[in-house]
C-alpha cells in the first residue's frame, strides 16, 4: 500500500511535474505559431483564431518544427538543467569538443521534441483537470446553474458524488504526471548524455590517464628510489669507516654523489613528462649504456657476455630499469656481496642479480617487483624472482626481436 501511495507523497513527483509544466510552457509559442498559420491556410468562413484551440492536427503539425528548433538551436544546455535539477536524472557529462557532432543534435532534437510533447499534453491537462475538480468539489454547495453536464444539478445531497469525483481526477492527474516524469527520467540518460562511442572514448582516455599515472610513478620509483636506497647505505657506511678509513668513506660519498646527480636528472625528465613538455634532451632515457654508472653507485660485481650497446634501444631502457630495480631490492634486502651477470644470446638478452637472503628478512613482492613484471611482460619476456639455494635471484629474459612498441602512455 505505501508503495502504492508513493507518488502522492514523493517530492521528486512534483519536481518532475514542474519540468513537465516547463515542457508545456516551451511548447505554447510554436502551437500559437501553428493556430496562426491553420486558421490562415483555411477558408475565411471556416478560419478559427483562437491561439489556444486543442486541435490535435495542429499540435502534431509543430513537432516537426519543434525538432529543427532541437536541431540547430543551442537548447541542450536548458534541457541538461532541467533533467538533472527537475527530473532528478543521473546524466553523465559528454566529453568536450569544438562542436556538436550531428549524432548528438539528432538525440538533443529527439529529446527536445519528447520533453515538450508530454509536457504539453501533461501541462493541457492539468489546466483542464484542476478547474474542473474545483468545479466538482463544490457541487454540494453551489449546484450546476449552467448545466456543464447537460442538465442542472442542484445543490444539496443529490451532488455528494463531486468531491468524490474530484479526489479521484485529481489523484489519477498526480499518477499520469509521475507515470510521465518517469518516463522522461528513464529516457534522458540516453538522449541527453553521452552516446556509446562517447563512453568508449571517455574510458579510453581514462585508461590512458591511469597509464600515464602508473609510467610515473614506476620511474619515480625505479629511479628516484634507486637513488636514496644507494645514497643510504653509502652514507651509513661512510659513516662508519670515516675514522679508520677516509678513502673507503670518500668512495661512498662520490657515489652518494653520483646517485644524487642521476636522481635529479631523472626526476627532472619524469616533471618534464608531468608538464608535458617535450625532452630538451638534458634528460634522456637511461640504457644499458648507463651500466656502469650505477654499477660504480651499488659496488656490485658484474660479469658481462655481449656486447650491450648495439641492443634495440626498447629493450635497453626497460633492462636498465629492470636491473636497477633488482640492484636496489638486492642492498635493501639482502647482504653480502651483489652480483650481476648479463649476457646477450642469439635472440634475447638475460640479466641476472643476485646475493644472500639477510637472516630473519623476507623478499616479499612490493612494487619494484611489479614494475619489473611489468616492463617483462610488455617486451613479451619472463621474469623470475625467489629464493636459489642461500640466495635471492632475480632472473629476467628479454627478447631483443617482436617485442611490441610501447606508447608514450605505457613506458617511460
Amino acid at each position: 500500500m505505501r508503495h502504492i501511495l508513493a507518488p502522492l507523497t514523493s517530492p521528486s513527483t512534483y519536481l518532475r511535474w514542474t519540468c513537465l509544466i516547463l515542457g508545456g510552457a516551451l511548447a505554447m509559442p510554436y502551437m500559437m505559431v501553428g493556430t496562426v498559420l491553420s486558421g490562415l491556410l483555411r477558408p475565411p468562413e471556416t478560419a478559427d483564431y483562437t491561439l489556444l484551440s486543442p486541435q490535435p492536427v495542429v499540435f502534431a503539425s509543430v513537432l516537426p518544427l519543434i525538432a529543427l528548433t532541437g536541431l540547430f538551436l543551442p537548447v541542450r544546455a536548458l534541457e541538461l538543467t532541467a533533467a538533472r535539477g527537475l527530473l532528478g536524472a543521473e546524466i553523465a557529462p559528454s566529453p568536450s569538443r569544438p562542436g556538436r557532432t550531428w549524432a548528438e543534435r539528432r538525440r538533443t532534437a529527439a529529446w527536445f521534441t519528447l520533453h515538450l510533447a508530454v509536457g504539453a499534453v501533461m501541462a493541457g491537462t492539468t489546466l483542464a483537470l484542476v478547474p474542473f475538480a474545483a468545479w466538482l468539489s463544490l457541487l454540494p454547495l453551489l449546484g450546476d446553474p449552467l448545466a456543464m453536464f447537460g442538465a442542472t444539478l442542484k445543490a444539496g445531497w443529490s451532488s455528494v458524488w463531486g468531491p468524490v469525483a474530484a479526489v479521484v481526477a485529481l489523484v489519477l492527474l498526480v499518477y499520469a504526471a509521475a507515470g510521465a516524469g518517469a518516463l522522461l527520467a528513464r529516457l534522458a540518460p540516453a538522449l541527453l548524455g553521452p552516446a556509446p562511442a562517447d563512453r568508449l572514448a571517455a574510458l579510453e582516455e581514462r585508461a590512458r590517464h591511469l597509464a600515464t599515472r602508473n609510467r610515473l610513478a614506476r620511474e619515480l620509483h625505479d629511479s628516484v628510489g634507486h637513488a636514496l636506497n644507494v645514497v643510504i647505505i653509502q652514507a651509513g657506511a661512510a659513516g662508519r669507516v670515516l675514522d679508520r678509513d677516509p678513502q673507503a668513506a670518500r668512495a661512498a660519498l662520490s657515489a652518494i654523489e653520483e646517485s644524487a646527480r642521476s636522481a635529479l636528472e631523472d626526476l627532472d625528465h619524469v616533471l618534464g613528462v608531468l608538464r608535458e613538455e617535450e625532452s630538451d634532451g638534458r634528460a634522456p632515457a637511461r640504457t644499458l649504456a648507463d651500466l656502469p654508472e650505477l654499477i660504480r653507485s651499488t659496488g656490485a660485481t658484474t660479469e658481462i657476455t655481449g656486447e650491450l650497446v648495439t641492443l634495440p634501444a626498447l629493450v635497453s631502457r626497460e633492462a636498465y630499469r629492470i636491473v636497477q630495480e633488482a640492484l636496489t631490492n638486492a642492498i635493501r634486502h639482502g647482504s653480502g656481496p651483489v652480483r650481476l651477470t648479463a649476457a646477450v644470446h642469439d635472440d634475447h638478452l638475460e640479466v641476472r642479480v643476485r646475493n644472500r637472503i639477510r637472516r630473519r628478512a623476507g623478499r616479499t613482492g612490493g612494487r619494484g617487483v611489479t614494475g619489473m613484471r611489468e616492463r617483462v611482460t610488455l617486451l613479451g619476456g619472463q621474469l623470475e624472482t625467489g629464493p636459489v639455494d642461500s640466495e635471492w635471484q632475480v632472473t629476467a629474459r628479454l627478447p631483443l626481436h617482436g617485442g611490441r612498441e610501447p606508447t608514450q602512455e605505457s613506458v617511460g
